[in-house]
């Protein structure tokens, strides 16, 4: 409802303007109703208005007075004249001060809705525009993120600026040259986890509303949210260097958990920010050597390195041996980790082969909640700080501890899979597994195997941990990244193949769940 204000000193015409006119219909609400301007500027000194309707000849403060008063008080107000004189005089002021009616007494009440209307749907005009650019400015930093996003994540040579938007976001201002930083959270995948999802979220809003705060007290202006993990940053001066440097020790203090930042060399333009992204994101794949809660810069003479090297190996090795794990093959077990810890003999300090047995640690985490399992409740409470890995004084002795807690849960696994209910869960995943392509429901699945769909959600959360529709998210994620990595199809394809029709939910959803892109992710596997 827009408000109107009423101002005659005919008390008739006043009254007959306040009852006679439809103001609901209008979608207009009467304020007050005065006879003379000093009244009715005090009504505009304390209320908002939008619609004025005065007299133009009014006794002590005529309407025009009134008129030129309110617009300096309230500067939107829009000002309908009503008038027993036709003077031209007049109606020359009523149009310097921009008056949306001219309506003469006595008042045909249809001429005065019409002035009315016009002015509603100005008032209404107004509002979108408004609307629209409060909608735009929330846009803002979104689009930013995402053009940065494709700045930091594009093959170079296929990418193409835009100088409007370079302008829009100050990125034509930046004082070259300029380095990538690529904050990370740590052990994401497990020191959340005792939270409830209402806390983690009131967490990490926490951590990001800080981090806002000291970015903008550093004078760092651009920053992309990459995942709900990583968030890039571009560097100019040293100061901007060291005071990100102090980061990670802020951090520790005030959350459960720490970041490590990993940091590029200078670039000299636009076209090569996704070369010194590139190089920080391999010095954060390098904290497995360097250690957690730091900062670490990218080596361009160690990025070839024979550790280095072996890093990059790993997560084909742990598939292998997680694998074997899964199918109770203890023999192949025993092999791949052995195979797993021949690296070590190359790792030059013990705080080196720690920080391995603990990737290797969080891989198996990792791997373990895609199968609806929890490594800490598997392990026991001694983990939920992994400061045993700390008191163990050789390679074998970590060997020994880490083969014995595989063979442990691969034990507990083959026995879920042979109970009776596990049986059941068994065979709902393998047929599930077939069929990811389809749209899959609860509904279907417990007719397929003769239960009500409340029953068998309850069964399947009860023997996994998981919800039905979880698990099915996990699913079709594991095999978009294996499709991802193993084969060319296209983006929509991988989509379409793992039962994603809308391309962008399948890339939000990956997204949330690995914490890339799916080209992203192509790209660094």
């Amino acid at each position: 409802m827009y408000r109107v204000l009423l101002a005659d000193d005919e008390i008739l015409d006043l009254e007959g303007m306040r009852t006679f006119i439809p103001w609901n219909e209008l979608g207009l609400e009467v304020v007050d109703a005065v006879n003379n301007g000093f009244a009715a500027y005090d009504v505009i000194k304390n209320e908002q208005i939008d619609i004025l309707v005065t007299d133009v000849r009014m006794p002590n403060m005529s309407g025009l007075e009134l008129a030129t008063k309110a617009i300096e008080k309230q500067g939107e107000l829009r000002i309908i004249f009503v008038s027993g004189y036709q003077d031209f005089n007049y109606l020359k002021q009523a149009i310097k001060l921009n008056a949306y009616g001219y309506v003469l007494k006595p008042m045909d009440d249809k001429e005065l809705i019409d002035s009315l209307t016009k002015v509603r749907q100005d008032l209404d005009l107004k509002k979108r525009r408004r609307e629209t650019e409060e909608v735009y400015k929330q846009m803002v930093p979104i689009v930013k993120n995402e053009y940065l996003l494709q700045l930091l994540l594009e093959i170079p040579g296929e990418r193409s600026t835009s100088g409007l938007l370079d302008r829009e976001y100050h990125l034509d201002r930046l004082s070259w040259p300029i380095r990538v930083a690529v904050l990370e959270i740590d052990d994401n995948s497990w020191k959340l986890n005792p939270n409830a999802d209402r806390e983690r979220k009131i967490l990490l809003d926490r951590f990001y509303g800080l981090l806002s705060l000291l970015f903008s007290e550093y004078g760092i202006e651009h920053v992309c949210k990459i995942s709900k993990q990583r968030t890039a940053l571009l560097l100019g001066d040293n100061a901007g260097l060291e005071a990100i440097g102090r980061l990670p020790e802020r951090i520790k203090k005030e959350f459960p958990f720490t970041v490590t930042i990993g940091l590029g060399l200078t670039c000299a333009d636009l076209h090569e920010l996704n070369v010194s992204y590139g190089q920080a994101v391999k010095a954060l794949d390098d904290k497995i050597f360097h250690g957690k809660g730091k900062l670490i810069i990218y080596d361009e003479d160690r990025a070839g390195s024979t550790d280095i090297q072996d890093a990059r190996n790993l997560d084909v090795q742990l598939d292998a041996m997680m694998t074997a794990m899964s199918h109770y093959e203890l023999v192949r077990i025993h092999d791949e980790l052995s195979g797993l810890f021949q690296i070590t003999s190359r790792m030059e300090s013990k705080v080196t082969v720690h920080n391995f047995a603990m990737y290797i640690v969080m891989k198996l985490n990792e791997y373990l909640r895609t199968m609806n399992e929890d490594l800490f409740k598997l392990f026991g409470m001694e983990l939920k700080n992994l400061d045993i890995l700390l008191q163990f004084e050789t390679i074998d002795d970590i060997h020994s501890w880490l083969r014995r807690r595989v063979f442990e849960i691969s034990e507990m696994l083959h026995l879920k899979k042979h109970s009776k209910n596990g049986k059941l869960v068994q065979n709902i995943m393998e047929s599930v597994r077939d069929r990811l392509h389809e749209n899959i429901t609860l509904r279907d699945v417990a007719l397929r195997f003769s239960f009500s769909p409340n029953y068998l959600g309850h069964l399947f959360r009860g023997e996994t941990g998981q919800n039905f529709s979880d698990y099915i998210i996990a699913l079709r994620m594991e095999r978009a990244q294996e499709l991802l990595r193993n084969s060319k199809l296209k983006i929509y394809e991988v989509a379409n193949q793992v039962g994603y029709r809308y391309l962008p939910y399948f890339s939000r959803q990956f997204k949330e769940t690995t914490g890339m892109a799916p080209l992203e992710y192509r790209r660094k596997h």
